[in-house]
């Protein structure tokens, strides 16, 4: 609706952007780097955010990035994941029959990752809302990684979550599994500079090269979201429309406070 009016080629905050046109800051670049050591090692790691902090644009980008002769991804990300549930959808993915008993599951996961250690690839196995697994659930995570008694990693195993993740493995209940992670990164949202750079990397990958949006804007947006990729998608994408529906060629601070005020609050 909007893009016409003010000269985008495509929609500028939507989440299907091409992975290759992400604005990639510091943290995103960092956490990117930590995880492809832990697939490369074949080890564990936690990695948590706040939600729309962009822990699963990493996950996608990384996907994207992968050798698929050498990496089988697996993604994994349910509400309610059971034991059962968890060795099945992995069997699903590597186009294995599913099974009905927990323990047939298993044994048949642990053939098939040992089956492509052996073969020389490598299982990624990741699984994302992980704040929301239950204690015996993390548990039996920490059974999928212990092959021969701990003596050997045939995969890579990365535990996405929301900051509670980051606090329950504290617990001293669940100490053997912390004990196993290898790379434990906290993703967080953008500086003020970040933040601007964030807009402008999307405003340009949309095919805008003049100025949009004023500095005081700019500050606006990032009081209001923290610097949190999402939240700055969502409330650039409702100051775009606003400037088209009252016909403002140039998005500033009053018109973003007007739509804090009139969406969000």
């Amino acid at each position: 609706m909007y893009e016409s009016y003010y000269g985008f080629k495509k929609t500028p905050f939507m989440r299907s952007i091409d992975t290759k046109e992400l604005y990639q800051h510091q943290d995103f670049v960092e956490v990117k780097h930590r995880l492809k050591y832990v697939m490369e090692k074949r080890t564990f790691a936690v990695i948590t955010g706040p939600v729309g902090a962009g822990k699963t644009t990493v996950l996608r980008c990384i996907r994207e990035e992968l050798n698929n002769n050498i990496y089988t991804y697996i993604y994994i990300s349910q509400s309610a994941l059971t034991p059962k549930i968890f060795y099945n959808e992995i069997l699903k993915q590597l186009n294995l029959n599913t099974v009905y008993a927990k323990p047939e599951a298993k044994l048949m996961v642990n053939k098939a990752v040992l089956s492509m250690f052996n073969a020389n690839k490598i299982p990624v196995i990741v699984v994302d809302e992980a704040h929301l697994l239950s204690d015996a659930m993390l548990e039996e995570i920490r059974f999928l990684i212990n092959f021969d008694m701990d003596s050997m990693s045939p995969l890579s195993l990365i535990l996405v979550g929301q900051p509670e993740l980051r606090q329950r493995l504290k617990l001293r209940t669940l100490e053997a599994i912390a004990q196993r992670v290898m790379v434990n990164y906290h993703l967080d949202g953008l500086d003020r500079p970040g933040t601007e750079d964030y807009i402008l990397t999307h405003l340009k990958v949309a095919g805008l090269g003049t100025p949009l949006f004023t500095d005081e804007a700019i500050n606006e947006i990032f009081q209001y979201t923290a610097g949190i990729p999402r939240k700055i998608n969502n409330l650039c994408e409702k100051c775009l429309l606003e400037g088209y529906i009252h016909e403002k060629k140039l998005i500033d601070d009053i018109l973003v406070k007007r739509v804090i005020k009139n969406e969000f609050e």
